[in-house]
């Protein structure tokens, strides 16, 4: 059974403005990766969005795990915090992310908003650190790190939750040659343990290396 469905997905942000999405339609299985390509303003960063539950589309049906995610779903509290647990989102600029006082303080956030167990959120702080090597950055502020760490950090704070998919807005952009190569060993070491992992990526040996196929996408026309 697919895991991820968009069926006729139609999305713009301004009435008067053509859509991004036009009757727009995919699936991702378990366990799947797709690279997903296509030039600025084709609708990646949206079609991230509506698979997040960060945007809504004006027409159309997302199903994940089978059950239809839109306004009303949100309003179940229960069911939009399992939803959130099992979806992480890494945004293609980290500053977004980033806001707690320290890179320990920032692996922490997820979990404890999800009511884990101060010893499991530790835990999962300290793992996620020896992961990255981000033991020497620990207790400094994101905001002093450079691009690099600061993506690395978001990316740590993204699987500290542990979600099942991890959805990833080009997550080699910006990142010198020893930590590309760090997190294109790590992403395969994930597609390995079975993760879902949806890709925007304009690097063809990340979609060459990781990818079971490509989505390509393509900017609205006027």
């Amino acid at each position: 059974m697919n895991l991820i469905e968009l069926e006729a997905i139609t999305f713009r942000y301004q009435s008067a403005e053509p859509p991004v999405l036009r009757d727009f339609s995919m699936t991702a299985t378990a366990g799947e990766c797709l690279a997903v390509e296509g030039d600025n303003g084709a609708g990646k960063t949206t079609l991230f969005r509506i698979l997040n539950g960060l945007s809504f589309p004006e027409s159309g049906v997302y199903r994940f795990d089978g059950v239809g995610i839109d306004r009303a779903f949100f309003k179940k509290q229960a069911a939009a915090k399992r939803f959130h647990q099992r979806i992480g989102y890494l945004f293609q600029n980290p500053d977004v992310m980033l806001f707690n006082a320290s890179v320990r303080e920032e692996l922490a956030f997820g979990p404890r908003q999800l009511g884990l167990a101060e010893s499991e959120v530790e835990a999962r702080v300290r793992d996620c650190l020896a992961l990255f090597d981000l033991e020497p950055l620990a207790d400094r502020a994101p905001y002093h790190l450079s691009g690099g760490q600061k993506k690395q950090v978001a990316l740590a704070a993204v699987l500290s939750l542990n979600p099942e998919v991890l959805i990833l807005d080009e997550p080699l952009a910006g990142l010198d040659r020893k930590t590309r190569a760090r997190l294109l060993t790590l992403l395969g070491e994930l597609r390995q343990a079975g993760k879902t992992m949806l890709i925007a990526t304009h690097d063809p040996e990340l979609r060459d290396r990781l990818a079971d196929r490509t989505l390509a996408l393509q900017a609205p026309e006027g």
